[in-house]
């Protein structure tokens, strides 16, 4: 008899009050508040290392929500009052003082494409690669807010397939700074010698692509993992062409366990026709839990849980995701769904949801999102989470906050014992890499990832002279 499928968790969080479920932030045991405190950050980590959760998965956007209502306030003024993903502070800082209380808890931390230029962005991840002992994991986010593009300077986004493009581009020059700048033994560090480092191992890297180049040496040596543990998400016909050529870690919007398994099966064929395997990629699902050590304890909390959450501030946030303002429809009136230029999966969800009226939608957000929701006691929690693994062809499930810490402690307290019970948990961390943790094998890119091919950087370089 085969052994149950383990079930990963990512710890979904932002660095901000209001992340996923709008309003919470209200409630009297919530800490969300405590955001701009580093306590907040190593309290959390510590609780999630207890855990064994895999990673924190800290997402980030650059710019704000002002979508909904855009006649009020230039937009923002709900966004404002709810504290929907702003004010937000940058989620790398947090990282090394997470990383200096715990010893095995991974980070997935958002950095979106344009704000950032290959050449130091590449020193930010080797750093902190470096100061984690090879826990980093980088979520690519392209944008989706025209807001962010006005405060880097820009009329507004690029195209959505052309901001793929430039994120192809990026990843380019990332990878030869990461995998090729440096030859494995180049730091000897010999004080007698007065040797620090070998020169005729250091390679400059000369890249001339489509929007970015560069002519340097990667100004820091080698992390553990050299290339960050890489998340993405989106499954556009372009986002999954891209994440079958990047992605090691795949983030789905998915609402039932089939519509999940539809999503793997197209990620996991992307990866092949770029000529990895089907396995070289981990998906997970969105979902929020809500447990008590009784049906008709969770039914209680879930009840005192809605009682705080704010509907429209849910349909704020998914105005910013597609694009939309749909303060501007009655109550039932048919909203005309189109192709968007924000997240065009969150577009189709909501279509193939039948999720064509303001009503139905802020029906759907009652806890301030659109996520799947699982209530129930424990036994009745890991079913559930295991029908999707199952049923769903996935891997795992970023755990979004409801109450900080609650949610998480909950499902510390009450659910991973009784998914370990069932085989279906790690009860020790493994050694190594936040790579090596999940799967199984090596700290670096494997060979057949796209970016491996850059390790030979000096054969390259002197292919392309």
């Amino acid at each position: 008899m085969s052994r149950p499928k383990q079930i990963h968790i990512n710890a979904f969080n932002m660095n901000c009050v209001g992340h996923i479920h709008h309003g919470l932030w209200t409630h009297p045991q919530d800490r969300s508040t405590e955001f701009n405190t580093l306590t907040y950050w190593t309290d959390l980590a510590k609780t999630l290392e207890k855990g064994l959760f895999d990673s924190l998965f800290i997402a980030d956007v650059i710019g704000y929500y002002d979508v909904y209502q855009r006649g009020q306030n230039h937009g923002v003024d709900l966004t404002l009052r709810e504290g929907i993903q702003l004010p937000v502070n940058n989620p790398w800082l947090v990282i090394s003082a997470m990383a200096a209380v715990t010893e095995h808890l991974g980070f997935g931390v958002t950095a979106t494409i344009s704000a950032h230029h290959p050449y130091t962005f590449a020193r930010d991840v080797t750093t902190l690669d470096h100061l984690s002992k090879g826990r980093i994991g980088w979520n690519i986010v392209t944008g989706y807010v025209d807001s962010g593009a006005r405060g880097l300077g820009q009329e507004g986004l690029d195209e959505h397939d052309r901001r793929y493009d430039r994120a192809d581009d990026f990843l380019e020059l990332a990878y030869k700074l990461w995998e090729g700048s440096w030859e494995e033994g180049a730091v000897i560090a010999d004080k007698a010698r007065r040797i620090h480092a070998l020169p005729e191992k250091v390679h400059p890297v000369v890249h001339n692509g489509p929007f970015y180049r560069s002519n340097a040496i990667h100004m820091s040596a080698p992390s553990p993992q050299r290339t960050p543990l890489l998340f993405q998400a989106g499954t556009s016909s372009r986002g999954l062409q891209f994440a079958g050529q990047h992605a090691e870690g795949v983030f789905i919007g998915a609402t039932t366990p089939e519509a999940a398994r539809k999503a793997s099966r197209q990620l996991r064929q992307a990866a092949v026709e770029a000529g990895r395997r089907a396995e070289d990629i981990k998906i997970y699902a969105d979902m929020a839990v809500v447990t008590g050590d009784s049906q008709a304890e969770a039914q209680e909390k879930y009840a005192d849980y809605l009682s705080h959450a704010s509907a429209e501030g849910g349909l704020a946030h998914f105005s910013a995701s597609t694009g939309m303002d749909f303060s501007q429809y009655d109550l039932d009136e048919p909203i005309p769904f189109g192709k968007s230029n924000a997240i065009q999966s969150a577009t189709s969800a909501a279509q193939a949801q039948g999720l064509t009226t303001r009503r139905k939608l802020l029906e759907q957000f009652k806890l301030g999102s659109r996520y799947n929701t699982v209530v129930g006691d424990a036994n009745q929690v890991a079913d559930e989470l295991s029908r999707w693994i199952d049923e769903g062809e996935i891997d795992g499930f970023n755990l979004t906050r409801i109450v900080v810490p609650q949610t998480w402690e909950d499902f510390a307290h009450s659910i991973v014992p009784e998914l370990q019970n069932r085989g279906r948990y790690r009860t020790a961390y493994a050694a190594g890499s936040l790579r090596h943790k999940l799967f199984g094998q090596g700290d670096r890119l494997p060979a057949n990832h796209t970016g491996a091919q850059w390790r030979d950087l000096q054969a390259a370089s002197e292919v392309a002279a």
